[in-house]
């Protein structure tokens, strides 16, 4: 089982930044994408950013530019750098932990990041 603990949401101003993390726990197998997804209310739950265990990253055309992901693969742990925030940014933050196509994937629970004035 893997447990996915998020930290580092809250409540910025516009063109603020915030950072994410989230350590995974648990019996993890090397080879694995972690990331996050996130959801507004109202709106599907779209992916944010991606990062493999070899450091190959994707992001949503949305946050290019502004976002980076990174991880530390001793520590299991995925962060997310958000700079430049927008109040369109704000949504539940979800991690992941994911081994593929047939694979299993994890979720945390969420952390909520709110950009407002």
């Amino acid at each position: 089982q893997v447990q996915l603990v998020e930290s580092g949401g809250g409540l910025v101003q516009p063109g603020g930044s915030l950072r994410l993390s989230c350590a995974a726990s648990g019996s993890i197998f090397s080879m694995n994408t972690m990331g996050w997804y996130r959801q507004a209310p109202g709106k599907q739950r779209e992916l944010v950013a991606g990062i493999t265990s070899g450091g190959t990253t994707n992001y949503v055309d949305s946050v290019k530019g502004r976002f980076t992901i990174s991880r530390d693969n001793a520590k299991n742990t995925v962060y997310l750098q958000m700079n430049s925030l927008k109040p369109e940014d704000t949504a539940a933050y979800y991690c992941f932990l994911s081994y593929g196509v047939g694979g299993r994937n994890y979720w945390g629970q969420g952390t909520q990041v709110t950009v407002s004035s």
